[in-house]
C-alpha cells in the first residue's frame, strides 16, 4: 500500500453527524465492531443503537454526539489499521471534538479514554450552556477584520478560523442576535447558525475546562506517535504536557483550522485522510488551498477502496 508523500489524517468535530452513521461499517468489520462494542461497554449504554437508528435529535444532544463521533471516527481509522501496508500519518489534526480522536490516532490517548473523555466533554460543555446560554454562528463572506470588527462592537467572540471566507462567532444569546445581524449589514452572503447547546470556544466555557482538568487527571496519556497540530496553537503538541494543556486551552479559545492547515501545507502535507462522518474538513481544507488533496474515509465503501488500494485510487 503506497503511503503518499507528506499524509494527515483529520477528524471532524461536532455537526458532521447523521442518524445511520456506522451501520453499515459495524456489519461489514470486525474491526469497527470491536470498536463500538467496547464503546458501548465503556459508556454503559448503547451508543451504537443511537448512531445507527437515532432518533436525530437525541443524538444531536451534545453529550451524545461528542462520544457519538469520536467513536466512529476511531471505528473507521480501526479497519484502516487492518490494511495491509498501512502506514500511519505524519500528522494528526482534529476540528474541536475531533482533537480527541486525531490524540487517539496519534497514540496520545486510549480508544476507551478518548471515547469516556468526549462524553465527560459534552456533559461539562452542556452544563456550562445551561448554566450560561449561549449560541455560534458561521459568518460566510466576511474578512477576518470586519468580524473582528463585530465581534468588538457587541461583545462576541471568535471562535473558530475555519478558512478564507468562513469564520465561527460565538457569545451570549442576546448579544450574539444583535452580532448576526450586524454581520448582514456588514455585507456577510450568510448567517448560519449553528445547532450547539452554548457558546463554545469561549471564556463561557471556563467552568466546562475546570471540570475537564479533573477528568483529565485520572488518564494516562502517551507522547504522541506523531505530531498532533493543536486548535489552539496551530503548532505541534509532541509532548504528555503538551496534549494535555490542549484539550484544556481549546474549550475556551478559539480553533485555528486555518492556521492548523497552512502550517500541514508548510510541512509538506500533500494529502489530507479526513477520517469520519461528513466531508465537512474536505471542504475547509479546499478552500484554504484549492489544489490540495483530499480523501474521505466516512462510510464502507470507502474503507473498502481503501484497503484495496490504499492512497492511490
Amino acid at each position: 500500500m503506497d503511503h503518499s508523500p507528506g499524509t494527515a489524517f483529520v477528524f471532524p468535530g461536532q455537526g458532521s453527524q447523521f442518524v445511520g452513521m456506522g451501520k453499515e461499517v459495524y456489519a461489514n468489520f470486525e474491526a469497527a465492531r470491536s470498536v463500538f462494542d467496547a464503546s458501548d461497554k465503556a459508556l454503559g449504554f448503547e451508543l451504537s443503537r443511537l448512531c445507527f437508528e437515532g432518533p436525530a435529535e437525541e443524538l444531536r444532544l451534545t453529550v451524545n454526539v461528542q462520544p457519538a463521533i469520536v467513536t466512529f471516527s476511531l471505528a473507521l481509522l480501526a479497519v484502516m489499521r487492518t490494511g495491509k501496508g498501512f502506514m500511519p500519518p505524519d500528522f494528526t489534526a482534529g476540528h474541536s471534538l475531533g482533537e480527541y480522536s486525531a490524540m487517539a490516532a496519534a497514540g496520545a490517548l486510549s480508544f476507551p479514554d478518548a471515547i469516556l473523555l468526549a462524553r465527560k466533554r459534552g456533559q461539562l460543555m452542556y452544563q456550562a450552556g445551561i448554566n450560561k446560554p449561549g449560541a455560534m454562528a458561521a459568518i460566510l463572506g466576511l474578512s477576518e477584520e470586519a468580524v473582528g470588527q463585530l465581534a468588538g462592537e457587541t461583545g462576541v467572540h471568535i471562535a473558530n478560523y475555519n478558512c478564507p471566507g468562513q469564520i465561527v462567532i460565538s457569545g451570549e444569546a442576546k448579544r450574539m442576535e444583535k452580532a448576526m445581524g450586524l454581520a448582514t449589514s456588514l455585507g456577510a452572503l450568510k448567517v448560519v447558525p449553528l445547532q450547539v447547546s452554548g457558546a463554545f470556544h469561549t471564556n463561557m466555557m471556563q467552568p466546562a475546562a475546570e471540570g475537564l482538568n479533573e477528568a483529565l487527571a485520572t488518564v494516562v496519556f502517551n507522547a504522541p506517535e506523531v505530531p498532533v497540530i493543536g486548535n489552539a496553537s496551530a503548532g505541534p503538541l509532541v509532548s504528555i504536557g503538551e496534549t494535555k494543556d490542549e484539550l484544556l486551552q481549546q474549550l475556551c479559545h478559539p480553533v485555528q483550522w486555518q492556521k492548523s492547515v497552512e502550517y500541514l501545507l508548510s510541512r509538506g502535507v500533500e494529502t489530507f485522510v479526513e477520517v469520519g462522518p461528513g466531508k465537512v474538513l474536505s471542504g475547509l481544507i479546499k478552500r484554504t488551498k484549492r489544489e490540495a488533496r483530499t480523501v474521505n474515509i466516512g462510510d464502507a465503501a470507502s474503507l473498502d477502496d481503501f484497503l484495496a488500494n490504499g492512497f492511490t485510487a
